[in-house]
């Protein structure tokens, strides 16, 4: 049976067109996915992020037990709040899931995506027994993503109180405000918060955010949002099978110091190398379609090096026009021509460095 949120009451009332999202009944848009959009590139929209699930994290080897799971290093966390995002990999260096760490000052708090939660669990808890921490999954809580150039003004008008703590924010910074954690956080490439609160709390917080004037968003818009801002999805760019460094995770990995013997780390080292030395793998590369239609998952691309496959592709409200992320032979080249199976035929496009919008603007060339 698909589970709620505390907020789907909330939903109902706006009209929010409910879909089935990894077993949660979620909105997909509350009547124009493409008004939506152009809300959170221009204004402040908010989300329904409560599916997703915070983990506490504490014990006196709680940084040792990080510098074990993940990819990227805790150790670069130097102050409370502080964030950083990473990849969580299984022994053959597939990733597990993604996901964004903060410093508290009890130890540390993991966000997990919504359809990997058990599964994660299921990861981290042989580790975290082994390291003696304790993970205290956070169900008591409701999340609202808060997106837009005036996300954070409209904010602090909705919740004054915290007005202060929200102003002392950097970005990719959170802090608790209470029972609450508010975040400098998002998936969308517009500056704005991620809050965390007590689920009964969640309903009048979000009324008191529409009368500060921030528009509901659903699923649809935020999936538009976070490819134009080339932002990875769970299941599309990468997977259990999927190196990190095949899905534009590379940079997230902490090679340093070298005897930081994180799950996945021998075998992401040789493919580095083999990476290094020009062999016939793939990586992760933006497309803008030249031709008709739209580019969607799965759809081939033909280039001259060898084939490759789309991983996300949508029409960019923002651009314009159709766009895509993709696997690619790394012999590709940004500002390559290339080729994609669009229902048999072969279309035109363009290889182009990501992001494709940050802040409301085109970023590539």
């Amino acid at each position: 049976m698909p589970q709620r949120t505390p907020l789907f009451d909330a939903h109902l009332a706006a009209n929010g067109k409910i879909v089935d999202f990894a077993g949660w009944e979620m909105p997909i848009n509350y009547g124009s996915q493409i008004k939506e959009h152009e809300t959170v590139r221009t204004d402040a929209g908010m989300f329904d992020v409560s599916h997703m699930t915070a983990v506490d994290v504490s014990g006196e080897r709680a940084t040792e037990f990080f510098q074990k799971l993940i990819g990227n290093d805790v150790a670069k966390l130097g102050f409370e709040g502080k964030a950083l995002y990473s990849g969580m990999y299984n022994k053959t260096g597939g990733v597990i899931d993604d996901l964004i760490v903060y410093r508290t000052g009890k130890g540390y708090r993991v966000v997990v995506n919504a359809g990997t939660t058990d599964k994660d669990l299921a990861w981290m808890r042989p580790l975290a027994a082994l390291f003696h921490v304790e993970l205290t999954p956070r169900r008591d809580l409701a999340m609202i993503a808060i997106q837009g150039p005036n996300a954070i003004a409209k904010t602090k008008a909705a919740k004054p109180d915290a007005a202060a703590l929200i102003d002392g924010l950097q970005v990719f910074q959170g802090l608790s405000h209470g029972e609450w954690f508010f975040a400098r956080t998002g998936y969308t490439g517009e500056d704005g918060l991620e809050v965390s609160m007590p689920a009964a709390e969640a309903i009048p917080f979000w009324n008191k955010l529409v009368a500060a004037g921030v528009a509901p968003a659903g699923l649809g818009a935020r999936d538009t949002l976070r490819l134009e801002a080339g932002m990875n999805l769970y299941g599309n760019e990468m997977d259990d099978a999927v190196s990190p460094l095949a899905a534009g995770m590379g940079w997230t990995i902490s090679w340093e110091p070298a005897n930081r013997a994180f799950v996945g780390r021998a075998v992401l080292e040789k493919e580095k190398a083999e990476r290094t030395a020009g062999a016939a793998l793939l990586k992760q590369v933006g497309l803008v379609y030249e031709g008709k239609g739209v580019l969607r998952g799965h759809m081939k691309v033909v280039t001259p090096a060898g084939d490759g496959e789309i991983t996300s592709g949508t029409f960019s409200p923002t651009l314009q026009v159709s766009i895509a992320m993709a696997r690619v032979p790394l012999a590709v080249k940004v500002g390559d021509a290339v080729q994609v199976d669009v229902r048999g035929t072969l279309q035109p496009a363009r290889v182009v460095k990501m992001p494709f919008v940050r802040n409301g603007k085109k970023v590539f060339e």
